[in-house]
């Protein structure tokens, strides 16, 4: 028995962050636990329980019974309660208490991962009693885990792994949010294309297209005369599309060629995570 090989790219990405993770904060003193992230409203500790609560509901662990304070003021939405749940419910642990869970939790997932031959279009339960299939649920989690883990290197100052596999399932599921961006989101003008230039740890130039109906396609081939061209490196990328910052934050490390509007509007909607 063993992990389906279509799947085995996503537990390879897992694997790698969560142990960048462990091996990150494993030397933490109790202060630095507490230092802010880029991720809205979450400290270093915040982070690392999110992790571990995403890993232990893979394991089918039940979730906590818990009541979240009503002052949370970034937590705004269903999706953001269902998820704070795990992190606020461990905001006093010890610092030797948030490595030991997270050891333990690597441990047990590594042997689940190991033994499972479940086929990829399995059904599991996603957030908030949604249904998708484990190919889906493992790439995005493959995601996350590698997303927090560059939050966590930002805050400690520790940069790294831009180009680890992780980065790379990070790269496809941003790049398939694209089209939506572009034509649902900016309202790029029918029968127009965009171009991404991005450089850095990883590389791509990707053409976003709209036809005539409106709908948005990623391709690979260049487009001659794009209606605009967003050149950046991956690192910026990443952290525009995870809300890690806005524009204007990083104005001097995205350069836009064409429709100054269009570019305007891509890079106000170009957040995807929840």
């Amino acid at each position: 028995m063993s992990l389906h090989p279509t799947l085995q790219p996503y537990a390879d990405a897992w694997t790698h962050s969560i142990e960048a993770i462990s091996e990150l904060v494993q030397p933490l003193v109790e202060a630095d636990w507490n230092r802010r992230t880029p991720c809205p409203g979450w400290s270093v500790r915040d982070i690392v329980s999110h992790v571990i609560g995403l890993d232990s509901e893979m394991l089918g662990d039940p979730r906590p019974i818990h009541a979240l304070p009503r002052d949370l003021f970034h937590v705004t939405t269903d999706h953001q309660r269902y998820m704070e749940m795990q992190v606020d419910v461990r905001r006093h642990h010890t610092a030797p208490e948030m490595t030991a869970e997270l050891e333990y939790m690597i441990i047990r997932r590594n042997r689940q991962l190991r033994n499972d031959s479940r086929d990829p279009d399995a059904k599991v339960r996603g957030p908030l009693g949604t249904e998708l299939t484990l190919e889906e649920s493992m790439r995005r989690h493959a995601f996350d885990v590698w997303v927090h883990e560059q939050d966590l290197r930002t805050a400690l100052g520790r940069p790294g792994n831009l180009d680890s596999p992780g980065a790379h399932v990070a790269r496809d599921v941003l790049l398939a949010a694209l089209p939506r961006v572009v034509a649902e989101e900016a309202h790029a003008p029918r029968s127009s294309a965009v171009v991404f230039d991005v450089h850095g740890p990883v590389e791509f130039l990707r053409t976003i297209r709209v036809d005539i109906q409106g709908r948005g396609t990623l391709e690979t081939v260049p487009a001659l005369g794009p209606a605009a061209t967003l050149t950046l490196d991956w690192e910026t990328y990443v952290r525009l599309a995870c809300g890690r910052v806005g524009p204007e934050a990083v104005a001097d490390r995205v350069k836009t060629e064409g429709d100054p509007e269009l570019a305007a509007a891509i890079l106000r909607n170009f957040a995807v995570t929840p």
